[in-house]
C-alpha cells in the first residue's frame, strides 16, 4: 500500500515538473511539445504504476506466509507444552493414588492392632483383678498368723528399720565429720604454708623520729638562725620539732604525725642543699615540700595498686592508699601491710578457686580506714566502709572490709580469706612489736579480770591478747547462766582496760560421764 502511494506521488510530481512556466512563446510549438511531454509522462506513470503495484503483491504474500509460519510453530509449541503438563498431571495421579493405598494398608494395620490391644487390655484387667483377690487373701492371712493388722506390723517394721538406720547414721555422720575435720586442717596448713613461702614483704618498724645529715656542724647554727628564728619558723609551719643535740653532722626531726615529719624532712634537705636559710625561703621551701610529699602519696598509692595488680581504683582511694605509707600500727608499716594482705588473699583464692582479682582488691583496701582515722571519728573499720561506699566499691569488697576484724559476719570466701590473710600478716614473727612488759601486763589483766568472777574454773589469753578463753565449773554455771557471764565479762574488760580492735570473750563449759566396762 506504501508503494502505491509512493507511484502515484511520484507521478504527480512528474506531471508538474513536465509542465514548465514559462513565458509566452509560440503557441504551435508549445502545443507540440507539450503533447509529446505528456504523452512520455503518462507512459512512465503506468510503468511504475505498474511496477508499485507487483512490488506491493509480493509483499502480500510475503507477509501472508511469515503469519502463517508464525501460526504454525505457535500452535506446536502450544501443543507440546499441553502435552507435557498432560504427562505431568498422568504422573501425580499414580503417585497419589500410590499413596493413598499405602495410607489403607496402615489404617488395616492400626485398626487390627487396636483390636489386639482391647483384648489385651481386657485380659489384663482380669488378671489385675486375680492378683488384687489373691493379694487381699494373702493380707488377711497374714494378719490371722501374726495377731497383727497390716498397719501395725508397718509401724513396727518401720521402727525397726528407723532405729537401725538412726545408728547407723550416727556412726556415718561421726566418720565423715572427723575426716573432714582432718582434711579441712591439712588443706588449710597447706594453702596457708604455700601462701607465705611464695609472699615475701619487708617489714621495717617506723618510729616518731628522722635524722637528717648535715655536711658539718656549722650548718647547725644557721638551722638555729639569729636569736632561734629560723628554727621556729621551721617548727610552726610544719608541726615538727627540730632536735638539735651533741650528735655530730645530724638533726632530729621529731612528730608523732609521719607526714608532718616527712614534709619537714624534705624541706629542710632541700634547704640545706640551697644554703639560703631564712624564714621567707624556709616557707617557701616548706610549701615546695608538702607540694612533693602530695605527689609522692599519690605515686605510692599508684605503684602499691600496681605492685599487686589491682586496676580501676578511684584516684582519690589510692591517694589514701599513699598516705598509708606514712602510717604504722604496732610498728608495722600499713601500706607494706595491705600490699602483703592483697598478696596473700591473691595466693589463698587462687589456691581455693575463687575470684583473685577481687581478692586482691578487697585485701589492697581493706585497711584504707587507718588512712585518716586521725582526722575521723570512728574505728578504721567503719571508716573504710564509708570510704569504700563513698567511691563505689563492689559490695563484696565493702562486706571484707567490715568483716575483717570479725565485727560482721562475712558474707563471701573472699572475706574470709582476707580475715585470713590479715591475721598472717599481722601474727608472722617480727612483723609487729611492742614492748614486752606492756604485751606481758595486758594479757595477764585480761586473765585476772576473768578469774574474779564466779564459776570461772580458768582462763586463758590467746591470740596476742585478741581472744580470752574461759573454762567454767560446769555444776556452778549452767547453760543460760554461760551467756550472762560472758556478757558480764566484756562490761568488764570494757570498763578497766584499753586495747585496740576486739577481744572476743569464749566462754567453755563442758560436762563429762565417765563408767569403766569390767
Amino acid at each position: 500500500m506504501t508503494t502505491i502511494i509512493v507511484a502515484v506521488v511520484a507521478v504527480v510530481a512528474t506531471l508538474l515538473i513536465a509542465v514548465p512556466i514559462t513565458s509566452k512563446v509560440s503557441v504551435d510549438n508549445k502545443v507540440k511539445k507539450d503533447a509529446e511531454t505528456i504523452g512520455s509522462a503518462e507512459e512512465k506513470a503506468r510503468g511504475i504504476i505498474d511496477e508499485a503495484l507487483k512490488t506491493a503483491e509480493t509483499k502480500k504474500r510475503e507477509t501472508l506466509l511469515e503469519v502463517k509460519e508464525e501460526s504454525l510453530r505457535t500452535k506446536n509449541e502450544l501443543e507440546k507444552e499441553t502435552k507435557e503438563r498432560r504427562n505431568e498431571l498422568l504422573k501425580y495421579e499414580k503417585r497419589v493414588l500410590a499413596k493413598e493405598e499405602t495410607v489403607d494398608k496402615k489404617a488395616e494395620a492400626v485398626e487390627k492392632r487396636e483390636a489386639e490391644c482391647t483384648a489385651r487390655f481386657a485380659e489384663l484387667q482380669k488378671k489385675e483383678k486375680r492378683v488384687d483377690e489373691l493379694e487381699l487373701k494373702g493380707v488377711q492371712e497374714l494378719e490371722r498368723v501374726s495377731g497383727l493388722t497390716s498397719e501395725q506390723a508397718k509401724e513396727e517394721l518401720l521402727r525397726s528399720v528407723e532405729d537401725d538406720v538412726k545408728v547407723d547414721v550416727a556412726r556415718l555422720y561421726k566418720e565423715l565429720e572427723s575426716q573432714a575435720k582432718e582434711e579441712a586442717g591439712k588443706k588449710a596448713k597447706e594453702y596457708v604454708v604455700n601462701a607465705i613461702q611464695k609472699c615475701a614483704v619487708d617489714h621495717v618498724a617506723e618510729t616518731t623520729i628522722s635524722v637528717v645529715q648535715l655536711p658539718s656542724d656549722e650548718m647547725k647554727g644557721r638551722i638555729i638562725g639569729r636569736e632561734g628564728r629560723n628554727i621556729r619558723t621551721m617548727e610552726t609551719l610544719t608541726g615538727v620539732d627540730l632536735i638539735i643535740d651533741d650528735t655530730p653532722e645530724a638533726v632530729v626531726l621529731s612528730s608523732f604525725d609521719p607526714i608532718r615529719r616527712e614534709v619537714a624532712r624534705v624541706a629542710l634537705e632541700k634547704l640545706i642543699v640551697d644554703g639560703r636559710i631564712h624564714p621567707a625561703r624556709i616557707e617557701e621551701m616548706v610549701e615546695k615540700a608538702q607540694k612533693e610529699v602530695e605527689t609522692q602519696i599519690r605515686e605510692d598509692g599508684e605503684n602499691a595498686a600496681m605492685d599487686v595488680g589491682v586496676h580501676g581504683i578511684h584516684p582519690e582511694l589510692l591517694k589514701l592508699l599513699g598516705r598509708m605509707k606514712f602510717r604504722s600500727s604496732y610498728g608495722q608499716n600499713a601500706l607494706k601491710h595491705s600490699i602483703e594482705v592483697a598478696q596473700l588473699s591473691g595466693l589463698l583464692a587462687g589456691e581455693i578457686g575463687v575470684d583473685v582479682r577481687m581478692a586482691k582488691r578487697a585485701g589492697l583496701l581493706h585497711d584504707i580506714g587507718k588512712s585518716i582515722d586521725h582526722e575521723v571519728e570512728g574505728s578504721h573499720i567503719e571508716i573504710g566502709v564509708n570510704l569504700c561506699k563513698k567511691y563505689k566499691e563492689s559490695p563484696l569488697v565493702i562486706n571484707a572490709v567490715a568483716a575483717h576484724h570479725g565485727d560482721v559476719e562475712p558474707e563471701s570466701l573472699i572475706a574470709c580469706i582476707v580475715q585470713a590473710a590479715d591475721a598472717i600478716s599481722a601474727a608472722r614473727p617480727g612483723a609487729r612489736r611492742e614492748t614486752l612488759e606492756t604485751y606481758t601486763n595486758r594479757l595477764k589483766q585480761l586473765e585476772d579480770i576473768t578469774n574474779q568472777f564466779k564459776g570461772v574454773e580458768k582462763s586463758f589469753a590467746i591470740q596476742a591478747g585478741r581472744e580470752i578463753r574461759v573454762m567454767v565449773v560446769p555444776e556452778h554455771v549452767n547453760d543460760s547462766e554461760m551467756v550472762l557471764l560472758a556478757r558480764d565479762i566484756a562490761k568488764q574488760i570494757e570498763a578497766e582496760l584499753e586495747y585496740p580492735g576486739q577481744i572476743k570473750v569464749n566462754v567453755i563449759r563442758e560436762s563429762r560421764a565417765v563408767d569403766y566396762a569390767k
